[in-house]
């Protein structure tokens, strides 16, 4: 619970912040701070309208400040309506000098509404473009997101078959994180490159440099391709789009081609996004097929959709995931600028893995012992043996974990990995 000194903050940040966005047009949700933008958005009309009004509603709504005007009544620059139970700021020049008096520098330069107007004073030393750079954009909010949904679906039946086909996820709501993923340092080096080719896609657009921006991840099930891409559309900001082949052939068969296409659209509307398409491998099954014309005509279709996309014209990154790198022929592979590769993880790698998945457990655990102990393991195999460890120790109603729950977990595993390494090397 935040102490009175800060909730009074709070409320006449959320004044000056609205009497400021109200008066300058220039200004748009970009530059609000994410609790008040997803306060005030209007989801049918797809922005935050003006005027925003404070009440104490919504002083309650993003702050969870119950009876906000008891807390500001004694300021000389606000007074209360109590018809909506509105809370007005009365004397603009009066509330700014005040705040900017108070321990209030931190938060003017975490909102591009409070950085565009005190840059322009000659008290406080802010910057509105490095604060505006720093704002998480509104393409995380999944408010933002679910609002495009709405309007994609009230299009018409052919609109809602179309989202059928996407999982859709708002980067604020991915879990997993690069910070908490073990990458190779090929890994890490692409991100960073997918990340500046973001930064200065306009420099690529004058250059004509347009095949940038499409990925195919490559290695065996479990090594973190899905999380990968979801953790980038957490860093980068952007919504995450799956999609699986083989659900859009079998449940679509006799429309795939159509629905193609629109996977493809749907990603051009909801940009700047990541599309991801797993099982990618399933392109060449359906070519060397003779058994549905229409399949390969939508796989046609596919590769078509690929070539037509781009991150420079259309803000689109495309993520092509397979386990079965031998089963793609040249017509795929030379769709995608760039092949990452995602091996076994190594002694090391694994250490690293235990190291971060065990942060939260207490315990004392020797990682390099278990790294020793798991070779030929995934990350997501390590993720399942904590998860057998975690549930035997729970049945005894013990949180904590020994090592020797950890070792007698991957003893426990011991078949399991040998049958499924078996079944991945004869496919």
């Amino acid at each position: 619970m935040e102490d009175s000194e800060s909730q009074v903050l709070n409320i006449v940040e959320l004044l000056l912040t609205a009497h400021i966005y109200n008066g300058n047009d220039q200004l748009n949700e970009n530059d609000l701070p994410p609790p008040i933008r997803k306060h005030y958005w209007n989801s049918k009309e797809r922005k935050v309208g003006r005027p925003i009004l404070v009440s104490e509603k919504s002083v309650d709504g993003i702050f969870e400040i119950p009876n906000g005007w008891s807390l500001v009544k004694t300021l000389p620059f606000v007074s209360f309506d109590e018809f909506g139970s509105r809370i007005d700021l009365t004397v603009f020049d009066l509330g700014a000098k005040w705040f900017a008096k108070q321990d209030s520098l931190s938060r003017i330069k975490q909102n591009p509404t409070l950085a565009f107007y005190y840059s322009q004073q000659d008290s406080i030393d802010v910057s509105y473009e490095k604060a505006r750079q720093e704002n998480k954009p509104i393409e995380m909010d999944r408010e933002w997101i679910h609002s495009l949904i709405d309007e994609v679906a009230g299009e018409g039946e052919e609109a809602e078959d179309m989202l059928k086909l996407v999982a859709i996820s708002a980067p604020e709501d991915v879990r997993e994180s690069l910070g908490k993923l073990v990458l190779t340092q090929e890994q890490v080096e692409e991100v960073e490159k997918i990340a500046k080719a973001i930064q200065y896609r306009e420099y690529l657009k004058e250059i004509e440099l347009f095949e940038i921006g499409k990925l195919l991840f490559v290695g065996p099930p479990g090594t973190g391709k899905t999380s990968v891409a979801r953790a980038l559309s957490k860093e980068l900001g952007m919504p995450f789009l799956e999609v699986r082949l083989s659900m859009i052939t079998s449940q679509y068969l006799g429309e795939t081609t159509k629905n193609i296409g629109k996977v493809f659209a749907l990603a051009k509307r909801l940009n700047p996004c990541i599309l991801f398409i797993d099982e990618f491998d399933y392109v060449a099954k359906t070519r060397l097929a003779d058994e549905h014309g229409a399949i390969k005509r939508a796989v046609n279709m596919l590769l078509k959709s690929i070539d037509d996309i781009s991150l420079v014209d259309d803000g689109v990154i495309l993520i092509g995931a397979t386990n079965h790198p031998r089963l793609l022929d040249s017509a795929a592979w030379r769709r995608f600028d760039k092949i990452v590769d995602f091996p076994m993880p190594d002694a090391f790698m694994r250490k690293e893995i235990f190291e971060k998945i065990l942060a939260r457990v207490t315990g004392t655990f020797d990682t390099q012992k278990l790294a020793d102990m798991t070779d030929q393991c995934t990350g997501s195999d390590l993720r399942l043996i904590l998860r057998e460890a975690v549930l035997k120790a729970l049945f005894e109603d013990r949180t904590d974990l020994s090592q020797n729950d950890l070792e007698e977990a991957v003893s426990d595993f011991s078949k399991r990995f040998e049958l499924k390494m078996s079944a991945y090397e004869n496919t």
